[in-house]
């Protein structure tokens, strides 16, 4: 694998500085040459050539590590049943694939970069259609919404209930969601904030951020009573039960809702091992949940918690980047790190982390974006 990996990366250099140049000859062909495929995706595409390319990239980036690969793809292949994508449509993507990066890259194209997307690519359609064919989920949970509770201009936390059967999914996990009165066929991707739980609920934070379309209805549209599409939960940002180290959480942001059901499930069992979250925002307003944090601080010994704002000179707390304030405390070396918040936030942590030396194989992270 050592050689198609070299091969994948030399020939991905020809077309990453073009990559919105890639996914958009890669829809036109294959819409054109396929116009009935059209009605599996969004009228808005942006959101959808942004993912095409990082699960390209994600992809390529496995290909020399065998199980991880397996587990991703697996789960992205589960993931596209929500797509109604069959079987037969892998063929027709992967041709349309080759012609928009044959195509972008020109004449420094060779004959060995075409053999070796072909090959990678027959890999990655059989394990995502083994992934999709071996789930016994349904593509989608529809949800009712319970609860909608705006915490700031574009802020809100709402419940939902699937309503055919439990979800199942581990804490720290994250699901995609659209809103089929709103926006339909456009999912976004959105960590649970809560636990499992007897009442089969599922918590979301949400942000509404710029031109976020799922986002916006989330926070300024959806009500109590409606519908939401819930597909099935992917993620691997969950608890190690056989680590004893203590515990660092790192959140931005919304980016707090998976750190939150990590906590959620530490309550149930845990004595032992000491967990500190550490909340950043840009202003106080931003630390929309600072007050339950600080309830289930009070209630659980082992619990502290640093809030933190980077643009707020009123707030009385720690000031800067979360990332900063991290670096204040410690050390870290001997703990388990989770970290979840926009893009830019989590390399910065991740930077932080290096210069801390605590070892990668201990951190565990997950960034999102707009949508």
């Amino acid at each position: 694998m050592g050689n198609l990996s070299r091969l994948l990366k030399e020939s991905w250099t020809l077309v990453e500085e073009q990559q919105d140049k890639v996914a958009g000859y890669f829809y036109a062909r294959m819409f054109l040459s396929n116009p009935e495929l059209r009605n599996l995706f969004p009228v808005t595409m942006d959101v959808q050539r942004a993912r095409l390319l990082g699960a390209l990239v994600t992809s390529m980036q496995l290909v020399d590590d065998p199980d991880r690969s397996d587990e991703y793809l697996h789960a992205l292949g589960r993931d596209h049943r929500k797509f109604h994508v069959e079987p037969e449509h892998y063929e027709i993507v992967g041709s349309a694939l080759l012609e928009a990066l044959r195509a972008v890259a020109g004449e420094r194209w060779a004959i060995e970069y075409d053999q070796a997307w072909r090959d990678a690519y027959q890999v990655i359609s059989a394990r995502m259609i083994a992934g999709a064919a071996t789930d016994t989920n349904p593509p989608y949970w529809n949800a009712e919404v319970l609860t909608h509770e705006r915490r700031g201009p574009d802020v809100a936390v709402l419940t939902c209930r699937p309503l055919q059967y439990p979800l199942s999914y581990r804490a720290g996990q994250y699901v995609s969601v659209e809103t089929p009165r709103h926006r339909p066929r456009l999912w976004r991707t959105y960590s649970i904030a809560n636990a499992p739980d007897a009442d089969n609920t599922l918590e979301f934070h949400v942000q509404a951020v710029g031109a976020g379309w799922v986002s916006s209805a989330l926070v300024r549209k959806v009500r109590p009573g409606e519908l939401l599409r819930v597909a099935a939960p992917m993620g691997s940002m969950t608890l190690d039960a056989s680590s004893t180290r203590d515990i660092v959480c790192v959140a931005g942001g919304t980016g707090l809702a998976p750190i939150k059901a990590l906590v959620q499930e530490l309550t149930r069992y845990n004595r032992t091992r000491w967990v500190h979250v550490f909340f950043g925002a840009r202003d106080r307003d931003g630390l929309y949940d600072l007050a339950e944090l600080n309830q289930l601080a009070a209630r659980y010994p082992w619990l502290s918690v640093v809030p933190a704002c980077s643009d707020d000179d009123g707030f009385t707390g720690e000031q800067g980047n979360i990332s900063d304030v991290v670096a204040r405390y410690g050390p870290w070396a001997e703990h388990d790190f989770f970290v979840s918040g926009s893009a830019p936030m989590v390399r910065a942590t991740l930077r932080t982390l290096a210069e801390l030396q605590v070892p990668s194989i201990r951190i565990r992270y997950d960034s999102f974006s707009d949508g």
